[in-house]
């Protein structure tokens, strides 16, 4: 059960990154088709603009006919290359305020920040196919500057003019020149406008993944505490099954000493025994009906014991009692921890069970110890695991199901005890449990 509700939480998380991962995919291609929509409204209303930029006479500083005359004079060496650049960093120095307010002012009320850059890449003299510049030049350029173009808009014209020059012959001369101009836009903040746009897409997906989350953990946490619940129940009816064990093999003996003759001790231990199976049946319904837990006085430790010679008789059981009042442990309990470490002895081939129950004034020791087997040490480290069985000697032999020493930490655990183990094989083996209580 266990294992399989981690593959099913592994396949949960596989699939869970899965859907995370096309959410975010999903989410990535709206947020670029927005950005490609938003730089198309932009390009849409800048191309206009910038394709009559020249003719706008409150922005023409460098007109069709200078520019002619400014390519005709360099092509002809009249002007140096500085002095040739020189004029169009200086119109675009003029230019740059009128042509940034004119763009802010045109994206004011969508907010865009817009960022525009119209640049010559080349200046060619048609008649000899000679290029005029090594590197772009900048002809206008807004106050924010274009970092990486979001879209990038070329354009190629001609500018054609003939000259004459007359000293005996008259000759005509074709001054012509192909451009290309390419202009450069950047949508500067078009990352906080997109997401702002989308913000209500981004929260639903979230909110989707969040839910699915959600869902998935109650999912888990209702499955954990079904397969709490199954334990529990599993563990009652491992404890029931282990403790009616004993009651039902006394009875058994019991029934056959009557059988052969009367014993005054036989009827006294039945009614421990009968009153030992109500109370194990009122575990199983101590959700329905509240049960007060008994104390256990002093004579029962020796009650304990008796029952175990009795169901035992070819063992040896010494008691040691000191305890001289009523201790606040739930008898039935008590009596469990008792039968299951002398039992556990007899199991493992003691002939000899001593006990020792010593009350001080914070707490009660108990103490078993007998010849048994022994334990070996490799081993000792999880004898008190659930369904755990030494190993060593053909010990399997023996008939049990590996739950008495587990009861027994786990009833001495509920009160806050301690218990520990020494053993040497063949020499035999003693447990020590100490349990604290109120004075």
């Amino acid at each position: 059960m266990i294992l399989k509700s981690k593959n099913l939480i592994a396949v949960f998380a596989a699939l869970f990154m899965l859907l995370l991962g096309i959410q975010a995919y999903f989410m990535y291609k709206t947020y670029q088709v927005k950005e490609r929509e938003i730089y198309r409204d932009v390009h849409s209303k800048l191309t206009r603009f910038t394709d009559d930029l020249e003719d706008k006479r409150e922005l023409k500083k460098v007109s069709d006919d200078s520019l002619q005359y400014i390519f005709i004079r360099y092509n002809n060496r009249e002007i140096n290359k500085k002095k040739f650049l020189d004029l169009f960093e200086q119109s675009r120095i003029k230019t740059q305020d009128q042509f940034s307010n004119y763009v802010d002012y045109k994206f004011k009320k969508e907010g865009y920040r817009v960022a525009v850059r119209v640049q010559y890449l080349s200046i060619i003299f048609l008649p000899t196919k000679t290029q005029l510049i090594d590197k772009p030049i900048t002809l206008f350029e807004t106050r924010n500057k274009v970092v990486k173009a979001g879209i990038s808009n070329t354009g190629n014209w001609e500018t054609t003019s003939q000259s004459t020059s007359d000293n005996d012959h008259k000759i005509i001369k074709n001054n012509s020149f192909h451009v290309k101009s390419q202009t450069d836009f950047e949508i500067l903040n078009i990352k906080s406008i997109v997401f702002k746009e989308l913000t209500l897409l981004f929260l639903c997906c979230i909110a989707i993944l969040a839910c699915v989350l959600i869902l998935y953990i109650f999912t888990v946490k209702n499955l954990i505490q079904q397969q709490k619940q199954v334990e529990v129940l599993h563990t009652v009816v491992d404890n029931i099954s282990h403790e009616f064990k004993t009651p039902i093999a006394t009875l058994k003996i019991a029934s056959k000493t009557l059988a052969k003759g009367w014993n005054p001790e036989t009827l006294p231990l039945i009614d421990r025994q009968i009153t030992r199976l109500e109370n194990l049946m009122l575990q199983l319904h101590k959700d329905e009906m509240e049960v007060e837990p008994l104390g256990t006085k002093p004579e029962d430790w020796n009650f304990f014991i008796q029952d175990l010679t009795f169901t035992y008789p070819k063992v040896q059981f010494e008691l040691c009692n000191e305890i001289t009042r009523e201790l606040p442990f739930d008898k039935n309990l008590m009596e469990t921890v008792i039968k299951n470490l002398c039992e556990n002895s007899v199991k493992y081939g003691a002939s000899t069970v001593k006990t020792s129950i010593v009350q001080h004034q914070q707490n009660t020791e108990i103490e078993v110890s007998d010849n048994g087997y022994g334990i070996e040490k490799k081993e000792l480290k999880n004898i008190f695991e659930k369904f755990y069985r030494v190993q060593s000697n053909n010990i399997h032999n023996t008939k049990g199901l590996g739950l008495g020493l587990y009861f027994v930490r786990k009833i001495v655990t509920k009160y806050h005890g301690n218990i520990n183990v020494s053993s040497r094989p063949k020499a035999g083996t003693t447990f020590k449990i100490s349990i604290p209580y109120e004075n």
